[in-house]
């Protein structure tokens, strides 16, 4: 995962601050995996892996500021202006890979991805079809979240539980593949 976002800083110790660069809370990225195991992990690897131009995009413009207009009320709170003069896109890369991970698994348990699966692997899905799956709500997350302007981090579950919604939406299209462009076969991986 490490060489995949970040080939050209190389990491010290398995047990590192660097960790924090590429969104883990601390030093041991594999106390962030509570929720979802291996899989987390394996779907951050896959996405890196495999779409790695978009995976280290995202992970970029996850680490930077934007710049934004101030508003009138705004100017007239000091302390809030300085706060607000640099809004950020500011997300934690890895754990927001796990918990679209556990948004990806949510749809996959409900049943709400059977139509998107049997659009793209009309054979039998596998795993390769959820993490494919797994990178496209990754991407549209990331530029859902832009869309969306939140204030900060704090926002999260609010944006994350509109782009659950969003998604469920477009998953009651029984035309609806998520990532058309993906390959049923997995000899044919078009990332």
């Amino acid at each position: 995962l490490w060489k995949c976002l970040k080939p050209n800083s190389p990491l010290k110790a398995r047990i590192s601050k660097q960790w924090c660069e590429i969104g883990f809370q601390g030093d041991d990225p594999k106390t962030d995996f509570r929720g979802m195991g291996l899989l987390g992990l394996y779907n951050l690897v896959y996405f890196a892996e495999w779409d790695t131009e978009v995976a280290q995009q995202v992970l970029t413009d996850s680490l930077h500021p934007k710049y934004r207009e101030v508003t009138k009320k705004e100017l007239r709170y000091f302390f809030f202006f300085f706060l607000s003069f640099h809004r950020y896109y500011i997300y934690s890369f890895a754990i927001v890979g796990i918990n679209i991970t556990d948004l990806a698994y949510n749809l996959l348990v409900s049943g709400a991805l059977k139509t998107h699966f049997y659009n793209v692997a009309p054979e039998a899905p596998t795993l390769t079809h959820f993490q494919q799956t797994f990178c496209y709500l990754m991407h549209e997350f990331h530029k859902f979240w832009i869309d969306e302007d939140p204030v900060d981090i704090m926002e999260f579950n609010r944006v994350r539980e509109k782009f659950y919604k969003r998604i469920l939406r477009q998953l009651q299209n029984p035309e609806m593949a998520l990532c058309p462009h993906f390959a049923a076969s997995e000899s044919l991986i078009n990332m």
